[in-house]
């Protein structure tokens, strides 16, 4: 599998990542360790995953096959923390929060540093200055490698991003950001990509194929093992199950059709060739699943295609983010 540079940075990653939302949940140890298996067979390296995961399943799993699999030095993982499974308060970047999360997080996969550490979310009553000083003590103590950010807005990004580059050599520099982006989901192409592109910082696409919906598995029913049949999963799925979804969803069914190849793959093939896309991470619920997506490494689209899913999925952009002197 080909390799990409996060960010601007020297840690080079598989251009797919695999993703673990459902690991020690849906995914049991057997499924979860084809899929590891069949992922670094194929050359993939980034592992992404997160401290709430199945309430700390997913890294406890992670790190079981790790230990018994998977040698550690040929896994990129990335985690995140900020998230807390409170009703109360959703997102809890403060410092000390931070880094015990950190310390709990390497404790469930066994290690003793992550490569990229994430902080989930933005915290607004958190000063964000004190969120990204537990990122310096966490690389500079050599518990994480490289350090992102995950569900900022433009400007939380930038004001982020900005921070840790005003002291060069004192604050880590961020590598990534990581976000939902799609063809069902292009939101972040009004200011976060082009923010990312600027300050140096690579995506990494969560949901890639738009909650399982750009595969065409919902075009005529709703199958019984799918996401949108799992009562917990459900709502997850229902926003891109509206017209404009079913739109898109039939035009990269055309394109795969004319391709002679699937509608998994051209979606996936379409976001991981995005300008400023690193690896999209890719979440299945099992290997064979998973072994799809993999597949899609010989795939690259025709650029009449790509214009066409463009065109079809395009969102609208006024001002201010469109050039004024065209409006």
């Amino acid at each position: 599998m080909e390799q990409r540079h996060l960010g601007r940075t020297g840690l080079r990653v598989s251009r797919l990542g695999l993703g673990t939302l459902t690991w020690g949940r849906d995914t049991g140890e057997h499924d979860a360790a084809e899929q590891l298996k069949s992922f670094r067979d194929a050359g993939g390296t980034l592992v992404d995953t997160a401290d709430v995961y199945a309430d700390g399943g997913a890294e406890y799993l992670l790190g079981r096959l790790l230990r018994d699999l998977v040698p550690r030095r040929d896994v990129v993982i990335a985690t995140k923390a900020g998230s807390v499974l409170d009703p109360g308060r959703r997102v809890d970047c403060s410092r000390g929060h931070l880094l015990a999360a950190l310390d709990a997080s390497l404790e469930r996969l066994g290690t003793d540093y992550v490569d990229v550490w994430q902080i989930h979310a933005f915290d607004p009553a958190t000063p964000v200055e004190e969120t990204l000083q537990a990122i310096d003590l966490a690389v500079g103590s050599g518990r994480a490698r490289y350090a992102g950010v995950s569900n900022f807005c433009g400007w939380q990004l930038a004001k982020a991003a900005t921070w840790q580059l005003a002291a060069p050599g004192a604050r880590t520099r961020l590598a990534c950001t990581q976000m939902e982006y799609s063809l069902l989901q292009r939101g972040i192409e009004r200011e976060v990509l082009p923010a990312a592109r600027d300050l140096g910082l690579g995506v990494l696409p969560s949901s890639p194929l738009g909650r399982g919906v750009l595969t065409g598995k919902y075009r005529r029913a709703t199958p019984s093992d799918s996401r949108a049949a799992s009562e917990h999963l459900a709502p997850f799925v229902e926003p891109y199950l509206d017209e404009t979804a079913t739109r898109i969803v039939d035009a990269v069914a055309t394109a795969a059709d004319g391709l002679a190849t699937t509608s998994l793959q051209v979606a996936l093939a379409w976001i991981r060739d995005r300008p400023g896309v690193v690896a999209p991470i890719v979440g299945a619920r099992t290997a064979q699943q998973l072994g799809e997506a993999l597949s899609v490494e010989t795939l690259t689209l025709p650029d009449e295609i790509c214009q066409a899913l463009d065109d079809v999925s395009a969102p609208v952009h006024r001002y201010p983010d469109q050039d004024w002197s065209t409006l």
